[in-house]
């Protein structure tokens, strides 16, 4: 058999093997949280230009994807470059009143506008916006030591849902604010959790820098495939789940207990990771439920 016809073969058993995840999905809300650190990509490969074809595919096919992004390191480096070091507490980071013009700027001028250019490539879909916007995050200051960082206090879905249904793909960046216009920087990954439970989104994905959960960090053996929500809280509570990705966990196993299917967190530097997972029958990274029966080293 010519290699073009095992080309081809190849091709339309994908196809059918994703067929049945259409369908399933078809109509269904994805929020998608797309950190900084997804944007290093690795070498051979553009991980926007992966993303935004991923994003526009799962459109296309009948569902409604909401992204909502970071700009941890994009912050910290314009912060470097202004003179300004980052301080961080439990993968917070401490916010005073110029930092979080910083933020402003580096979500709303360059990672919000990037992800809006790299979807609207494949035609004109993405619409940016952010958390100030139809108040659609409201927040109040956390922790007087923080600073400018905020907890959401309500999420306004109407803003989200007039532009899904309008199909449109909403571009969130996690600047919020309080009743008296007050702007706080918002912990993506916490955001991105609230916004999916407002939502009933199917599910809650993270694409970040690391392939999913390692009961030991430097142990690829040891990746959590499937997990729930209580286990993850044992993790944590045993130091073993620490630092910055207790935000993530925190946000994903909230939004796995109160009406979002199912959580997910992804190495957004493997190419077309998104269609990997929601696609395919093994799946790839770390799946979250709120009950179950957690396995290590099997399908997600």
């Amino acid at each position: 058999m010519s290699p073009i016809i095992d080309e081809a073969g190849l091709r339309a058993s994908t196809l059918v093997e994703a067929l049945p995840y259409i369908r399933r999905f078809a109509g269904k809300t994805i929020v998608v949280k797309y950190g900084g650190n997804a944007l290093a990509g690795t070498e051979g490969h553009d991980p926007l230009t992966l993303f935004a074809e991923d994003i526009v595919l799962m459109r296309l096919v009948g569902m409604r994807p909401v992204v909502v992004h970071g700009g941890g390191p994009q912050i910290t480096a314009l912060m470097e470059r202004l003179g300004k070091k980052s301080e961080f507490v439990n993968g917070l980071r401490v916010t005073d009143a110029e930092t979080v013009e910083i933020a402003r700027m580096v979500l709303k001028g360059q990672v919000n506008p990037q992800l809006v250019a790299a979807i609207n490539v494949h035609g004109n879909y993405a619409v940016g916006v952010s958390g100030v916007d139809g108040g659609l995050i409201r927040a109040e200051a956390r922790d007087p030591e923080l600073g400018f960082v905020g907890d959401v206090t309500e999420i306004n879905p109407e803003v989200i849902n007039g532009l899904l249904d309008d199909e449109f793909i909403p571009v969130i960046a996690t600047i919020g604010s309080d009743e008296k216009g007050q702007a706080y920087n918002i912990n993506a990954d916490t955001a991105a959790g609230a916004i999916a439970e407002a939502l009933g989104a199917e599910k809650l994905i993270y694409l970040t820098d690391i392939e999913g959960l390692r009961r030991d960090v430097a142990d690829a053996a040891t990746l959590i495939r499937r997990t729930t929500a209580n286990q993850l809280d044992a993790l944590v509570a045993d130091g073993i789940i620490a630092g910055g990705m207790i935000p993530k966990i925190d946000s994903c196993t909230h939004a796995v207990r109160n009406g979002v299917n199912g959580g997910h967190i992804l190495d957004g530097r493997v190419a077309h990771v998104l269609l990997l997972e929601l696609f395919t029958d093994d799946g790839i990274g770390t799946m979250i439920e709120n009950t179950g029966t957690e396995q290590t080293g099997t399908s997600s």
